[in-house]
């Protein structure tokens, strides 16, 4: 469905440029949900709006690396062929509805646009109350009528997954959908989700940091750091037993309801600016196992398992702690 292979992207014409990703590699297999997980600034929205070539160039710089999304080629796709993928093979679910949506139109009249642009077929007002009424929107064809103001955060974006499944896509990708909403919201939220993927059978790609949402619905977990897939695995393994320090610290900042503590753990320092990374493995100065080969050696994905990568060599004789079954996030 989805393959990215060593994708690195670039932004600005400064010297040196700010390197957002570099040698990143995703797949998607259809009917899977896949989590992208880090912290702000790690690359993980410039990855996901790369799959559909969404980012304006310049400034950003397609550096190296294949993009294959159903068969297709995307960096070397021209823009007519790019404009019936995107919609028709992906569609996206962003982290603020009220950004995404038109505030001078009823909800209704936007679905029904997507809907003449990819699926003309199906543009009636019949469709669009069925898919507000799929996404669980009440009184569907009074709210088609209503404008995005007139909706809750958690309506808002029911409405704009509505719009997003409009075209029966084969993969969507959520970029941190729930990021916005309250605790019930996203939990309702991300149960819509997998509702959706079972009845239309598609793929997701889910942007996330929380690890919470990640054991809730990931069939396979990606790991993203200073612009560099650290770690992937099956989630129920990578939970289990992560096998690079960054994941392993990610975990251990997840509150425990289970364990006394008069502080919650934090990673120390930030992710590095993108105009200049560490040398060597680019999580050792916030590393509390860095050795000194870790700052002059850039570390390759090596496996750890089956279907299971790290990029730390050193992950086997590490006491990495796995996500406590009453750790909340």
């Amino acid at each position: 469905m989805l393959d990215i292979k060593n994708l690195t992207i670039e932004f600005g014409s400064s010297n040196p440029p700010a390197r957002a990703i570099e040698d990143v590699c995703l797949t998607v297999q259809h009917g899977e949900t896949v989590c992208l997980v880090g912290e702000s600034g790690s690359g993980k929205s410039v990855t996901a709006l790369s799959i559909a070539r969404l980012l304006s160039s310049p400034p950003a710089r397609y550096v190296q690396g294949e993009i294959w999304l159903d068969g297709h080629e995307i960096l070397g796709s021209p823009e007519i062929v790019l404009r019936r993928l995107r919609g028709r093979i992906v569609s996206y679910v962003f982290q603020e509805p009220s950004a995404s949506l038109n505030p001078v139109r009823t909800i209704g009249s936007q679905i029904l646009e997507a809907l003449k642009l990819h699926q003309p077929s199906l543009a009636t007002r019949e469709e669009v109350v069925r898919l507000l009424t799929i996404v669980g929107i009440p009184s569907p064809e009074t709210r088609a009528g209503d404008y995005p103001h007139q909706m809750s955060g958690g309506m808002q974006q029911r409405a704009a997954i509505a719009m997003a499944i409009a075209s029966r896509p084969k993969l969507l990708v959520a970029d941190e959908p729930t990021t916005a909403l309250d605790v019930t919201v996203q939990a309702q939220i991300i149960d819509l989700m997998r509702e959706l993927q079972a009845r239309l059978g598609m793929a997701i790609l889910l942007i996330t940091h929380n690890l919470g949402i990640v054991r809730e619905i990931a069939n396979r977990v990606a790991v993203i750091y200073a612009g560099q897939i650290v770690e992937s695995a099956p989630c129920s393994e990578l939970l289990r037993r992560p096998r690079h320090p960054y994941t392993a610290a990610l975990i251990k900042a997840v509150p425990d309801l289970g364990r006394r503590a008069n502080r919650l753990h934090a990673i120390p320092g930030q992710v590095p600016s993108p105009f200049n990374r560490p040398k060597g493995c680019r999580f050792h100065p916030r590393c509390e196992f860095a050795r000194p080969e870790c700052e002059q050696n850039p570390p390759m994905l090596i496996p750890a398992g089956l279907g299971h990568w790290t990029r730390c060599p050193w992950h086997d004789q590490l006491p990495l702690a796995p996500l406590s079954t009453d750790s909340k996030a």
